[in-house]
């Protein structure tokens, strides 16, 4: 959180594990609609780019008329999966966050963007949350592995590597692609909440796609605020959910042996599905 200094959630009243009312009953028409013209144009790209797993869970959450009650959306993915949602403030520390995760509980912000911000914002809302990263929560490997990551965090913050595991969230959590039998597929909630990167990650040519590799992920920082340079590709989640349960003590020294490798860098070993030509910075900064 010291990334934000000027965070915008109310956090006075929360409790200790930054959870908080979701206070379902206090959003306005207004945010309800913004909420909808968020939703439909999502919805409108989910079957072109989206993986099926992200559709079905889409389909099963039906929560296209307003802002979801979080009370409601939990009972029906806990029966599924065993995960519950809580409402939080907005961002909250690394520990707790990892903590929820432990538990089989995912933070939902509970405030919407306002209308200037309908195509970009710093900070995470519920539209991204809950449409971005709840779907894939009924899916029963990806619910393990999100648990298991949450468990992975408390080793890190022990070693001093939560930076280290965090790209894994980053970019196989927020920006993931998975290879199915139509093609490259997009799950990460950072793309499939964002209308333009949804596209971009799946048609532009300007991004590398490489074939996932787990120390090769730790190994490369991202950016915050730009669409991403490379995107890794799975090709199914038990994959990821595997490579996660080997011990990441060995990993974290050898990664902290090495030097970090850039978004934008092809290194030897990689196994390209799409070199990027880069051509995103340059319209970028002609438009500039």
């Amino acid at each position: 959180m010291d990334s934000y200094p000027n965070l915008r959630g109310d956090y006075s009243q929360m409790a200790t594990d930054y959870t908080i009312a979701q206070d379902w009953a206090r959003y306005t028409e207004e945010e309800h609609a913004r909420w909808r013209m968020l939703y439909a144009r999502q919805a409108k790209l989910l079957k072109r780019f989206a993986a099926q797993e992200f559709i079905d869970g889409t389909a099963t959450l039906d929560a296209g008329d307003g802002i979801p009650d979080l009370e409601i959306a939990s009972a029906r993915l806990s029966r599924a999966t065993g995960w519950r949602l809580v409402a939080v403030p907005g961002l909250i520390p690394e520990t707790d966050f990892f903590a929820h995760l432990a538990r089989r509980q995912f933070p939902v912000t509970n405030w919407i963007r306002k209308a200037d911000e309908i195509d970009y914002l710093v900070e995470p809302d519920i539209f991204h949350d809950f449409f971005g990263h709840v779907p894939l929560l009924f899916n029963p490997v990806f619910a393990d592995y999100m648990q298991l990551y949450g468990e992975k965090g408390a080793e890190a913050e022990k070693l001093g590597t939560s930076k280290i595991l965090v790209r894994l969230y980053w970019y196989m959590v927020e920006f993931g692609l998975i290879r199915t039998d139509g093609g490259l597929k997009a799950y990460g909630a950072g793309m499939l909440s964002s209308a333009a990167e949804t596209r971009f990650s799946i048609e532009d040519k300007s991004p590398n796609r490489l074939r996932f590799d787990l120390k090769r992920v730790m190994r490369t920082s991202y950016k915050i605020d730009d669409f991403q340079e490379t995107y890794f590709v799975l090709d199914s989640f038990d994959e990821l959910f595997e490579a996660t349960r080997r011990d990441f003590a060995p990993l974290y020294e050898l990664t902290q042996r090495q030097p970090e490798i850039t978004p934008d860098r092809i290194v030897a070993g990689d196994r390209v599905i799409t070199l990027g030509d880069g051509s995103w910075k340059q319209r970028r900064d002609q438009a500039a």
